[in-house]
């Protein structure tokens, strides 16, 4: 839509740079671009045909909810969490998920169980064929839609929010081989619904935060400089 002026309104520049902002989030959370990688504006302007000034957009919005940190005269960068931070995360996420765990079971009926079913399924397969990416959007996806049972859309929205800044922390702080949750956790935290045991439930959802903040290694690599081209579909980039 364009104002009576003929230009563009401020939904159509939003309109322009969602696609971008959800192809730099999902490589963000997928850890794809890991903590600390340099998001230099003339890189990503080239490879997704906008202007720097597009793209600042953009990075603006990302740093907005923390996945993105922006560094007077050095540019953007993926977040890295600190030490503090990823156990707050953590922390934030287990008083959260659980306090809403008794509205979660009030409302639970078969067919949730079977949808959370399916993506332990998928969760599973995704480790065995070592597929990160899907691991990690399938295990947040488990979290997501085990809270949204509740009916509560602001707390789904908070634990939505959440599930990308643990990935962060996860990519930052996790082993090599790390990829989301333990899909036997999720076995279990279904296996408890489906048991309506309240009590139960809220331990094992205490053990699997627990479980995470444990295999996390607190040391850090260097800066990187990912190729943009390949990630992003430019034209012409394969070889």
């Amino acid at each position: 839509m364009k104002s009576e002026n003929g230009l563009k309104t401020a939904a159509d520049l939003n309109d322009k740079d969602e696609p971008i902002y959800q192809a730099l989030m999902s490589a963000i959370v997928e850890h794809q671009l890991p903590p600390g990688s340099k998001l230099p504006e003339e890189a990503l302007s080239e490879v997704f045909g906008v202007s720097r000034t597009g793209i600042r957009k953009v990075l603006q919005r990302l740093a907005a909810v923390q996945m993105v940190t922006l560094m007077p005269r050095r540019g953007a960068q993926v977040a890295t969490p600190g030490v503090d931070e990823a156990q707050d995360i953590f922390r934030t996420r287990a008083l959260i998920e659980c306090a809403n765990l008794p509205f979660v079971l009030e409302h639970c009926q078969p067919p949730h169980l079977a949808a959370l079913e399916k993506l332990a399924r998928q969760e599973q397969q995704a480790h065995e064929q070592h597929n990160g990416p899907a691991a990690i959007r399938l295990s947040a996806a488990f979290h997501i839609q085990l809270q949204a049972i509740s009916g509560n859309q602001v707390l789904t929205e908070m634990v939505s929010r959440l599930t990308q800044r643990s990935s962060l922390v996860i990519a930052a702080w996790g082993a090599p081989w790390q990829q989301g949750c333990r899909c036997n956790d999720h076995d279990r935290l279904i296996a408890m619904l489906r048991e309506k045991a309240l009590q139960p439930l809220t331990d094992t959802m205490q053990q699997h935060f627990a479980n995470i903040v444990a295999s996390l290694h607190f040391e850090r690599s260097g800066e990187t400089l990912p190729d943009f081209a390949r990630l992003f579909g430019l034209p012409g980039s394969a070889q």
